[in-house]
């Protein structure tokens, strides 16, 4: 009988052992996730980037929570970007977009697609392309975001952008000239004109356009080059330069004023009447 009873009581306790191994604490979803995120915070930190990119994916995959995985997403596209692994973190981004349209950090995805797309411009002289699709973007991000704070840091941009883009088109305008490919070379000044006179290339451009039209001849189109030219930047050297090219007739108008500020309405009535349009 004691056997039995024994017998029971170390079945009994047996049973009581195993219960309390099976009760083990696991970690919810949550704190592992949470875990894992703190892993990816840790090595960026540490600089270990590309490595906590991963560990932000695992856990947003896991977060339980869509605000909080959002976030463990964003984190992953931004190491990406960081250490310029721009297809990748483009990739990323894009598919944050595209799964948490509603995100309050959306605009910030947006300004940081256009950013790694404005930091790949190589070579402007080469490939004008890049720069008129960041230029689109650029416009695109200012009209839907005007109040954000990174709507103001693109602006900036977008004048840097402006400013390529007329270097681009007075380059090969100077390469036209070199080649006395006139007609050509008075169409691309015409563009710096028409489109980019706030960058710092329209001085220039309009002098380009005063020595193209005496070259070819046409003496009044070359006047009201330089007479544009004269108004808008008097003290400049480039219309010195200008009125050099053109008769005695000609007197430089030297401004009192130390400001040359630009008036932009007699820029786009002038232009008409030099550009016949």
């Amino acid at each position: 009988m004691k056997k039995i009873i024994y017998f029971f009581l170390i079945l009994i306790l047996s049973f009581s052992c195993a219960k309390k191994e099976v009760v083990v604490e696991v970690p919810s979803d949550k704190e592992r996730a949470l875990e894992i995120y703190q892993e990816a915070v840790d090595a960026m930190e540490n600089g270990q980037l590309f490595f906590a990119s991963k560990k932000f994916s695992e856990a947003e995959i896991i977060m339980p929570s869509v605000e909080y995985a959002a976030k463990a997403a964003l984190m992953s596209s931004y190491c990406l970007y960081i250490i310029n692994f721009y297809d990748e973190a483009n990739e990323s981004m894009n598919r944050f977009i595209n799964k948490y349209p509603a995100d309050k950090n959306i605009p910030y995805v947006h300004y940081l697609l256009i950013i790694s797309a404005y930091e790949q411009i190589l070579d402007e002289k080469k490939d004008i392309f890049p720069l008129e699709k960041s230029k689109e973007k650029i416009l695109w991000y200012i009209k839907n975001y005007p109040e954000t704070e990174f709507a103001i840091d693109l602006e900036f941009k977008l004048d840097l952008v402006n400013n390529q883009l007329a270097a681009k088109e007075l380059y090969v305008a100077k390469y036209y000239i070199q080649t006395q490919k006139w007609i050509p070379a008075i169409n691309r000044l015409k563009i710096i004109v028409n489109n980019f006179s706030d960058t710092i290339f329209i001085e220039e451009a309009l002098h380009r356009l005063v020595e193209v039209y005496y070259k070819v001849g046409l003496e009044n189109e070359a006047k009201a080059a330089a007479a544009l030219l004269g108004y808008n930047y008097n003290s400049s050297e480039w219309y010195k330069q200008s009125y050099k090219i053109l008769n005695r007739d000609y007197k430089i108008i030297l401004s009192s004023k130390k400001s040359k500020k630009k008036n932009d309405g007699l820029i786009k009535r002038t232009i008409k009447k030099l550009t016949g349009k």
